[in-house]
């Protein structure tokens, strides 16, 4: 069978095609190790200029400092934010970007400090972030990037104690929030019998951590009641073997130096945020309180919440739950924004009373 000739103009219009055709193809295999190399800063780490340090007696260094909302308890609540800042030419983020901090505003403080405003006064500091770049890869610069932004948190948490001299205390963060957590918990609390007695509960949420060396400071909370402890977990879908197995894989975590190593085989910390306890015991969707999407809303306006529809389990130190897929609960956003914290939060309800809970029996020891 003989094929047809073409014509100069048809030869040059098919492989312009073709062309194309590849190209695009490329783009939507590649696309994201595309725009991942897009916020590498190309310089090393040793040689980069961070931004100015902030200046937490100044109102400007803090997203939120000791705001009540109506019949609020009495604990003083220290709260560490995601990544928000995408990088670029930065290592780490200035604590003035208007986006990141439209981020912040927008989608971290209503879905992960919110849980939190029914306990007491919350302060959320702005700190000079790991990038979401540094979240990204490996690298000894990433790794020294975020190792960075722990000397931010450290003088936000002092400042924070001294304007708190007395009562209970709670400390939350998520993702990067709650690794920088970690460490002010081993470092700074630690050693500090006083402090200790004051700490209601530490929550560190959607990061892992190690169970051993954090129990070296504040133990993992064994039941609901327990205080003094520590609430903390890293989530994927209850079917999602391959991402639990990444997430432990790549996981950093402190070591004694202050640096951030790999996690290597040891235990991870996971206590169920539902059941309040590190028993691994499968909990049912009926005992689950209430997801919520409070994206957008205003600071002290509780989101509505869809109850009784997540059942969990902690095994082999990751939170396997089961996921929702109503719209509200859904990954939005572009690409870096789907590799941040998730714009909703599964377990608000779950951690409202929670802390409540703690906080009861800790102010209930104290009249005993």
């Amino acid at each position: 069978m003989m094929l047809p000739r073409l014509s100069l103009g048809q030869w040059i219009g098919w492989t312009g095609f073709v062309l194309v055709f590849l190209l695009t193809a490329a783009v939507a295999i590649w696309r994201g190790d595309i725009l991942k190399a897009g916020l590498d800063p190309q310089i090393p780490f040793q040689t980069y200029d961070p931004p100015p340090a902030p200046d937490y007696a100044s109102p400007e260094a803090w997203a939120m400092r000791d705001v009540r909302t109506a019949n609020a308890g009495p604990a003083a609540v220290f709260f560490l934010h995601s990544t928000t800042f995408d990088g670029g030419r930065d290592w780490n983020g200035p604590i003035d970007d208007p986006d990141a901090d439209a981020y912040l505003r927008r989608v971290v403080i209503p879905n992960y400090a919110g849980p939190f405003a029914r306990a007491g006064s919350i302060s959320v500091p702005r700190y000079r972030q790991g990038s979401l770049y540094t979240r990204l890869t490996l690298r000894d610069d990433a790794r020294d990037a975020r190792a960075f932004a722990y000397e931010d948190a450290r003088r936000a948490f002092d400042a924070w104690l001294r304007a708190h001299p007395t009562g209970p205390l709670v400390l939350a963060g998520v993702e990067q929030g709650g690794e920088l957590i970690d460490r002010l918990v081993r470092e700074r609390v630690a050693g500090d019998p006083s402090l200790r007695a004051r700490i209601a509960a530490v929550y560190v949420m959607d990061v892992l951590v190690a169970r051993d060396t954090l129990a070296g400071a504040l133990p993992a909370c064994a039941t609901a009641t327990s205080i003094g402890c520590v609430v903390g977990w890293s989530g994927v879908g209850e079917d999602n073997d391959g991402a639990a197995r990444r997430r432990l894989r790549r996981a950093l975590v402190w070591d004694d130096s202050g640096r951030l190593v790999d996690l290597n085989g040891r235990a991870a910390l996971c206590v169920n945020p539902v059941s309040g306890a590190a028993d691994g015991v499968a909990v049912p969707a009926r005992r689950h309180h209430g997801a919520a999407n409070a994206t957008g809303l205003e600071w002290g306006v509780r989101p509505a919440f869809i109850d009784r529809v997540v059942a969990t389990q902690c095994r082999d130190g990751i939170l396997r739950h089961t996921e929702l897929t109503t719209e509200s609960f859904r990954e939005v956003g572009d690409w870096a924004d789907r590799r941040k914290a998730r714009p909703y939060n599964l377990f608000y309800a779950d951690l409202e009373r929670d802390v409540e809970r703690r906080l009861n029996v800790w102010m209930a020891a104290q009249v005993g």
